[in-house]
């Protein structure tokens, strides 16, 4: 194996200026194939941005979710659906047996016998037009009335249909399970290609969350994905239970990739209004307790510095850095090893 030479021919301590109080500088002759290996990133000042993490959740979209609560007492006789199922528009969703609803089918029937009289009666001319409009609207009304219910099976039964297109993402009741007018949703269908992540924000962060704000979500269950957005409203009263406001993100879900009740981690990102210089966290160098990167391309330098955050890949340092200059991100310790003689 052809070994790679690296000739370093003047290392020194270089002892002037106050960014150079902690470095050492070497100028270097380096073979070619060694150069082909070294990597360099450009020094940029940026603001520096803090992070702040919330616990969030994912909650269907209020505006794109309806449940559906019986309008008169019964018991359910069958079920068509389960959780989570996709169900389209018109979908049977669930029989109900009625006594009301056959009280109100028997007026209805009476008053279809009603008209049919009526309207004889009046082609015969013993019934006047008032009567015949009368007849009519009343069956006209239980009809409506009836319509209310859902489909009429007959004998008392009565199906319900899904008012929308989407998935059910909550379910009450079995079979034999007995309902009541105004009792709690018997189902509820979401369409889940926009929802929410609500987010609790508590007193000590609230200093640093504000609507509009930049955000990235990221779970568990998609490693390494982000999510990205922003807080769309945060609420101003707090929520009794948690102690905490809400802040509401809205977010597109094509893929259905985030799902109801799903727990997340909303990261906030804060930009302060100093600017520090940045180098890829890669090339930091962690020695005695203190912090290195290797300044230059051809002729190399070890600069001190203090890290004072982490970021998307990226460290802000304080000082001992200046915009513009290179650092070496690819082989830094071989040439930091040669430069300190290790």
């Amino acid at each position: 194996m052809m070994k790679r030479i690296i000739y370093f021919l003047l290392p020194l301590l270089v002892g002037c200026g106050e960014n150079n109080q902690n470095s050492q500088t070497t100028q270097s002759t380096i073979s070619k194939d060694f150069l082909q290996e070294v990597a360099t990133a450009r020094i940029e000042m940026k603001h520096l941005q803090k992070e702040f993490t919330l616990a969030g959740k994912v909650v269907a979209d209020p505006d794109r979710t309806i449940s559906y609560s019986p309008l008169v007492s019964g018991v359910i006789v069958k079920n068509y659906f389960a959780l989570g199922d996709r169900v389209n528009k018109g979908k049977t969703m669930v029989d109900i047996r009625s006594a009301e609803l056959s009280s109100l089918q028997s007026e209805l029937t009476i008053a279809r016998r009603s008209l049919t009289s009526v309207e004889a009666l009046h082609e015969s001319g013993m019934a006047i037009d008032r009567e015949l409009v009368e007849a009519r609207s009343t069956v006209e009304k239980l009809q409506a009335d009836f319509s209310l219910y859902g489909e009429n099976l007959g004998a008392g039964i009565f199906s319900i249909k899904a008012p929308i297109s989407g998935y059910v993402i909550e379910k009450y009741g079995n079979p034999g399970t007995p309902v009541s007018a105004g009792c709690e949703p018997l189902f509820s269908i979401a369409d889940l290609s926009t929802v929410w992540v609500v987010a609790n924000v508590y007193a000590g962060s609230l200093q640093f969350v504000h609507e509009g704000q930049c955000i990235e979500i990221t779970s568990v269950a998609y490693p390494g994905e982000v999510f990205k957005g922003k807080i769309n409203s945060l609420s101003q009263v707090f929520d009794t239970e948690d102690k905490a406001l809400k802040a509401r993100i809205t977010l597109p879900n094509s893929e259905l990739k985030l799902k109801p009740a799903m727990s997340v981690v909303v990261k906030l990102l804060n930009d302060s209004d100093s600017e520090l210089a940045t180098v890829p966290s890669n090339s930091v160098i962690f020695d005695n307790n203190s912090y290195y990167v290797v300044v230059g391309n051809k002729s190399f330098e070890i600069r001190e510095v203090v890290p004072l955050d982490h970021h998307d890949g990226f460290t802000y340092v304080s000082d001992g850095l200046r915009a513009g200059e290179e650092v070496v991100i690819k082989n830094q310790l071989l040439i930091y090893n040669e430069i300190k003689g290790k």
